[in-house]
């Protein structure tokens, strides 16, 4: 299968109000311009600088994705054109976003990263602290950047009934920080192996990689 056909073949299967972020973290320009070539216009990238460097090189109408960590000294050379953030956790960071949009004059939109899996590797932030940050007033004084939405990344199993619980559980966070904040509309789970289960849990956005470019190249 081609990188074509593996997105047209995903496409298929996702509803409307879905939207698809192609992973294409450690994947050569190349591969990426295939997908572009057939009509993917999001890609998702966790490392800062591989990300701005394809940003460089390829057509401007692309809505590039940050799913990584996010270090707090790296936002400065994606603040230009970053167009979502996902991996948001920590107020200090939301902050350094703020400063690093203002230069450009831009609004960057943010996802909250909500710790929803039961692995210390995952990052994120409790649901606690995620409702005091959006009603604290240290947020409303953040006016370049916008909080989006969630995202949560589900434990590494096979246990099918583990991640539905995890993903059931960040719909009910959405829910509830939603009531705090009417920005919030995109809820990011699902990855190349259960995205069709997050997307049954209430998911709007999927990010998919191996599924549509192949196995990861390990550098």
């Amino acid at each position: 299968m081609s990188i074509k056909e593996n997105l047209q073949s995903i496409k298929s299967t996702l509803p409307e109000h879905v939207s698809l972020v192609a992973v294409s973290k450690t994947k050569p320009v190349s591969d990426l311009m295939e997908a572009y070539n057939a009509g993917q216009r999001i890609f998702g990238e966790n490392k800062i600088q591989e990300m701005a460097d394809k940003y460089e090189e390829m057509p401007e109408d692309i809505q590039w994705h940050m799913i990584g960590h996010v270090q707090r000294n790296k936002v400065k050379y994606m603040a230009e054109f970053v167009s979502l953030i996902h991996g948001v956790d920590s107020y200090k960071l939301l902050k350094e976003i703020n400063k690093q949009a203002k230069k450009y004059n831009r609004v960057i939109d943010c996802l909250l990263q909500i710790k929803i899996a039961e692995e210390d590797s995952k990052f994120g932030m409790s649901v606690k602290d995620a409702t005091a940050l959006l009603q604290s007033n240290e947020f409303s004084e953040l006016e370049n950047i916008k909080i989006v939405g969630v995202m949560g990344m589900a434990t590494f199993t096979d246990n099918m009934n583990q991640v539905e619980n995890e993903f059931q559980y960040l719909k009910s966070c959405y829910e509830n920080l939603k009531a705090l904040n009417s920005d919030l509309i995109t809820i990011s789970m699902g990855m190349s192996g259960d995205y069709q289960l997050a997307i049954d849990c209430g998911s709007t956005m999927v990010r998919v990689g191996s599924s549509i470019f192949g196995a990861r190249n390990y550098h």
